[in-house]
């Protein structure tokens, strides 16, 4: 067996937890996350990095899990769809501020895009001031680099509206 076809064994830490999971080398994190860990909130749209649709965090960095080898993950955080909600003190889950904008704006129709928004538009209010009103101009830039086939991007730009609005009031 070539080094090229070798297994290899990642540690990260997914969604707060910390996994072990073997690999073939060459082995792209998208589908390490869907077909290995059982994480099939990450979408594979185009597989060239274009879309956006497989968005995840890596280290808290948006990035296009089809253009990551899942070895390259070694030791770091990945943050997928799934873990954008947090737990409550009941055992339930609290969606995360950019979740229920979007339930709340209606800002997805089929739905396939919806988690690469979602990844990419929380980094991007995680990265900004949370006091600070969310001008129009990164909202752009938040949506920007996502396609949506189905929605015409206006209530997901009102969904991002309204996502900085709810972390704004919520640090004061």
């Amino acid at each position: 067996m070539g080094q090229v076809d070798q297994e290899r064994t990642v540690s990260a830490v997914v969604n707060g937890t910390p996994r072990e999971f073997t690999v073939p080398a060459r082995r792209l994190l998208s589908d390490a996350l869907r077909h290995d860990l059982g994480l099939t909130g990450t979408h594979v749209g185009c597989e060239h990095g274009v879309c956006g649709a497989c968005t995840v965090l890596l280290d808290g960095v948006p990035v296009r899990s089809c253009l990551v080898l899942a070895v390259q993950v070694q030791g770091a955080a990945v943050t997928t769809v799934e873990g954008l909600a947090r737990s409550d003190h009941q055992g339930g889950e609290v969606l995360h501020p950019v979740q229920e904008a979007f339930r709340e704006c209606h800002a997805l129709q089929c739905g396939f895009c919806t988690p690469g928004f979602l990844m990419t538009i929380a980094a991007g209010l995680e990265a900004r001031d949370p006091a600070q009103p969310v001008t129009d101009d990164e909202v752009e830039d938040m949506v920007g680099g996502n396609l949506c086939r189905c929605t015409g991007y206006a209530n997901i730009k009102k969904a991002v509206h309204h996502a900085a609005a709810t972390i704004r009031e919520a640090t004061r």
